[in-house]
């Protein structure tokens, strides 16, 4: 893994210079352990949100059924790998998700499965960055560039240490063979937000 720019540090890297320059009291709350985290899936999802009928609205959908880890480490070991299991679409509309899961959209028999693999991490020292890496849906793999914020870090109910996370980027569905309706029943261009709480190990 390489950096993406040169103001921009790995995550791990931001938390050490979030140790030289933040006051005391901030630290503990806001600079994570260096590690491996597991993605909490009962406090993080995978968001979409799409035009419809050419763009003269916006609908929004969510991947209930999400895993993986983060890991918080040195600039060539820092990484995120995600797991979403196409069968939780949810779009809180029990047709469309029928269509959704269809050879259409998601072809969810064929293709179970839809993942992330970073090939770079950045966050500077106010936790915001870029992560690069692949995305593979529909069995297609192609390169995208998420803008990376970190929320918070912090200790759940057992103590053990957590860190949240918020990525966003746009697609283009057809990049991914998904072409069904493309522009008039919905647009191309997909809005993406994966949120992320992860548990270190």
């Amino acid at each position: 893994m390489t950096l993406l720019a040169r103001p921009l540090r790995s995550l791990g890297f931001a938390a050490a210079l979030a140790v030289a320059t933040l006051p005391a009291g901030v630290l503990a709350q806001g600079t994570p352990v260096p590690g491996t985290y597991k993605i909490d899936p009962a406090h993080s999802g995978a968001f979409f949100e799409v035009g419809h009928l050419g763009g003269i609205s916006r609908f929004m959908g969510r991947f209930n059924d999400i895993s993986g880890e983060v890991v918080v480490d040195a600039p060539a070991k820092s990484r995120v790998k995600a797991d979403i299991k196409t069968e939780s679409v949810d779009s809180n509309h029990e047709g469309l998700d029928k269509h959704l899961k269809s050879p259409d959209f998601f072809s969810v028999v064929q293709y179970p499965t839809m993942s992330f693999a970073s090939t770079a991490v950045a966050l500077n020292a106010s936790g915001e960055g870029t992560l690069a890496g692949n995305l593979t849906i529909r069995g297609v793999t192609q390169p995208v560039t998420f803008k990376l914020k970190q929320i918070g870090v912090g200790k759940g109910m057992r103590g053990d240490d957590r860190v949240g996370y918020v990525a966003t980027t746009t697609i283009k569905r057809s990049d991914f063979g998904m072409t069904y309706g493309v522009p008039k029943a919905a647009t191309d261009e997909v809005d993406l937000r994966i949120n992320i709480e992860a548990i270190k190990q």
